[in-house]
């Protein structure tokens, strides 16, 4: 039996969210404090999880969203067809907005999922792909 698009699976969109707040939970930020989840779909159906990863040399550390689309490409992902990320106040900064256009079609949905693990209530609010980084570089605009 051929699998579904997963555009066309039902309820796809909340178990990214909830992957991505179970995520969350995981967070190691003995510096920040601020635990961040991220969960991306990718074209297979299957969901991949990252969480943010602090160190005490501030640089390598390394954020929710890069770790899991880190995992998704290691497991042999190639494409990320959706994206979610949950914190408060969660929106992915610039390298991963990179790391997304990357793997993911401009018309990719991400959705910011405002929750904290405490909370009992999400925000969730959303974007494209091709939204994130005006003007980014684009390797397959650029022939690579």
């Amino acid at each position: 039996m051929a699998k579904k698009p997963v555009q066309k699976q039902s309820g796809w969109k909340n178990r990214l969210i909830e992957a991505a707040k179970e995520a969350q939970k995981n967070a190691y930020c003995p510096y920040s404090h601020y635990p961040v989840g991220a969960a991306v779909l990718t074209e297979s159906g299957a969901i991949y999880t990252g969480c943010n990863v602090e160190n005490a040399s501030y640089g390598l550390a390394i954020c929710a969203e890069r770790v899991a689309v880190f995992k998704a490409v290691s497991a042999g992902e190639k494409k990320v067809m959706a994206l979610a990320v949950s914190a408060k106040s969660a929106k992915p900064c610039g390298a991963c907005r990179q790391v997304i256009i990357e793997f993911a079609p401009k018309e990719a949905p991400i959705f910011y999922v405002d929750w904290h693990p405490k909370a009992k209530t999400a925000k969730v609010t959303g974007t494209r792909a091709g939204r994130l980084l005006p003007q980014a570089f684009d390797p397959k605009e650029a022939g690579l």
